[in-house]
């Protein structure tokens, strides 16, 4: 199961755990249990203070193993062999369950102790998604730190049964309680919202007293990275208050062509950047979403969806961009039970089904191509006369002999049984006529809109909803800039939304200093001169 190298470094890290620690197994004869019994013997192996028993449980699914912290009721449940994208989870777990300290804010951590209920969570997942992880982790951890909090990490693959019996159609998926609670990628700070109704009162009560800043970041994706490392560089008082740090990124799976970086994926990308401003004095507010911008004079207000009010010189708006719908009938009954817009997440999941991509730029025939090597049939729709994607991937897609490819089509309809997808509809718009095609899935990837519906009436917006931004990143409201995708700069990359939140902070500096009364502004630009 594991490489020497494998071996090697697990052995390194486990090396850092503190109590003794049991691998309990709950195993049949099948493949997949000697699969999953080879991974825990090799494991064992590595450390004196880890031992496998084979024990036969009650109530748990079969194979499945679960870590247990030795003489205590601490322990995370694997109903799967946690390899690929998972395997970060596993390690982690090993330390977490064996001593070694979970990295979150001792705000976190003690909300967490706090939290009084039994809770048990069941996350569906699939080796192959890169939104996963975080969710895993995040209950894994939570867990260990509340004994009272009891998670079961389930492979949708190895479950597959199940998987069809309960209308799993998206991953991560996570119950409580034998209760759907959510899905898609969610951080601790996330779940604890939903677990803590209170907290969010609370939170929007301490926020609404920080001090004026300087800068304040709204949206924590590349460009808002960039944006916050640049102000807070100029010595000034700095914030980001992000839905989500990372953005879009999160939901991308490989990065190539972001310069000097040879090839990452976008979670990890994510992470980098998260940590790069975490060097530098940054206030961030995570998990929070503006809903309002109000010009105050020298001082600009932006509000939050929890209430909270903050308070800034000068505003950079970096909120990116999400999937586009094609909002037709079906579309939002279905989201989930069959309509997705992440394959690399959810193509696991129509493993020999039928199933359409929507879009022929670049994402749609990527999505395509990757599905094509998991299910029985993709249909690709089209609405243009041809394909938008690079010539070598439509090379590649018209290679494939379980792919149509339908151009000048309009998606008219998603049709289901009440439950899940069972068929699309299209008008081909050189005859007029109706088609349709029966399947059990539809991935939609006809690109990107801005997040920009809270601004409309505030700042000036393009016909598509974009800010529209001069030369220096200055919207139409003056103190206020915005970089990224969520602008009227053309050519949406990472790339570029960095190279813009740059930009727009030294905008944003500039600004400040040609302003009065700001102190704060003055003193840093002093500092900026005698060291120039």
């Amino acid at each position: 199961m594991l490489d020497a190298s494998l071996k090697t470094q697990l052995k390194a890290y486990l090396e850092k755990v503190v109590h003794p620690l049991e691998l309990v197994a709950s195993l049949d004869d099948s493949a997949k249990a000697r699969e999953m019994k080879e991974l825990l013997l090799e494991i064992a192996e590595l450390s004196d203070k880890i031992s496998l028993v084979e024990r036969t449980e009650a109530g748990v699914r079969t194979p499945s193993f679960s870590i247990n912290r030795a003489g205590s009721e601490i322990g995370v449940r694997f109903a799967a062999i946690p390899m690929g994208h998972e395997f970060t989870s596993l390690v982690l777990a090993l330390l977490q369950v064996g001593g070694h300290t979970i990295k979150f804010d001792e705000a976190v951590i003690e909300q967490i102790r706090n939290l009084d209920g039994d809770f048990e969570f069941e996350t569906f997942m699939s080796l192959t998604c890169h939104n996963c992880p975080d969710v895993v982790q995040a209950l894994n951890a939570m867990s260990v730190i509340n004994p009272r909090i009891k998670v079961t990490t389930i492979d949708g693959g190895l479950f597959a049964k199940e998987v069809e019996e309960r209308q799993i159609m998206a991953v991560p998926m996570m119950f409580l309680n034998g209760e759907h609670f959510g899905q898609g990628r969610t951080s601790v700070e996330e779940i604890l919202a939903k677990l803590d109704t209170n907290a969010g009162v609370r939170q929007a009560a301490e926020l609404s007293k920080k001090e004026v800043f300087d800068v304040l970041v709204v949206g924590g994706g590349p460009a808002g990275a960039a944006a916050a490392i640049y102000a807070a560089r100029k010595g000034i008082r700095t914030g980001v208050l992000a839905d989500r740090f990372g953005g879009q990124v999160l939901d991308t799976l490989a990065i190539e062509n972001f310069i000097s970086v040879k090839e990452t994926e976008g979670p990890k990308f994510a992470i980098a950047l998260e940590q790069h401003v975490k060097e530098y004095d940054v206030d961030i507010m995570n998990t929070q979403r503006a809903n309002k911008l109000v010009p105050l004079g020298k001082v600009v207000e932006v509000q939050t969806a929890s209430g909270a009010v903050l308070k800034a010189k000068s505003v950079i708006l970096a909120t990116g961009a999400r999937w586009r719908e094609i909002n037709v009938p079906g579309e939002k009954e279905y989201r989930n039970h069959g309509v997705a817009y992440c394959p690399h997440c959810d193509g696991p999941l129509f493993k020999g089904k039928r199933v359409s991509v929507i879009g022929g730029g670049n994402s749609g025939v990527e999505a395509a191509i990757d599905l094509a090597g998991l299910v029985q049939h993709v249909t690709l729709i089209e609405f243009g006369a041809e394909l938008r994607a690079d010539a070598v991937l439509q090379r590649k897609l018209r290679s494939l002999a379980n792919v149509t490819v339908i151009t000048s089509a309009q998606t008219t309809e998603i049709h289901g049984d009440g439950k899940k997808v069972n068929a699309l509809s299209y008008t081909d718009r050189n005859t007029n006529a109706s088609h349709k095609v029966e399947l059990e899935g539809v991935f939609v990837q006809i690109g990107l809109v801005p997040n920009t519906e809270w601004l409309k009436g505030t700042i000036a917006l393009s016909r598509h909803g974009e800010i529209e931004v001069d030369a220096r990143g200055q919207a139409s409201l003056p103190g206020v800039f915005a970089a990224g995708d969520v602008t009227t700069v053309p050519y949406k990359q990472i790339i570029i939304a960095t190279g813009e939140g740059a930009k727009a902070a030294l905008s944003a500096f500039d600004h400040l200093i040609r302003s009065d009364d700001t102190e704060t502004v003055d003193e840093a630009a002093s500092k900026q001169a005698l060291t120039a």
